[in-house]
């Protein structure tokens, strides 16, 4: 089964560390996504830009745009992964490798319930 790992964080914290301080952290992060890649588990992933450049599709009909997210929490969903495991227990073994290495992060786990992987992209 596929399964969500969404990424929150206090999105002033991310913004503070310094390249170096980010870097370090991504260095570790990015060696659990290559034991997940190895392992076979590990779909797309993704760190997403900061909320100030979001909008919200919002509303019945076409729906109206708006600024930003409007998270009702200190924390902002920074990033994403998709993760194919067999079952939940293995699922939160993996999003605990990521906490392990980024502890002030929040990690939530969420079945997804159907996966289509659209068009492969190349960061741009």
């Amino acid at each position: 089964m596929f399964y969500a790992v969404l990424a929150y964080h206090v999105e002033d914290t991310v913004q503070s560390w310094s390249p170096d301080e980010d870097a370090a952290l991504m260095k570790d992060l990015l060696e659990v996504n290559d034991r997940l890649t190895r392992e076979g588990k590990l779909g797309p992933a993704a760190r997403l830009d900061v909320t100030a450049k979001a909008v919200t599709l919002r509303g019945p009909g076409e729906g109206m745009v708006i600024d930003g997210p409007f998270a009702e929490t200190k924390e902002q969903l920074l990033g994403l992964y998709v993760l194919d495991c067999a079952n939940r227990d293995e699922a939160i073994a993996a999003a605990r490798d990521l906490k392990r290495v980024n502890p002030s992060a929040v990690y939530e786990i969420r079945p997804i319930m159907l996966y289509l992987p659209g068009a492969t992209l190349q960061a741009g």
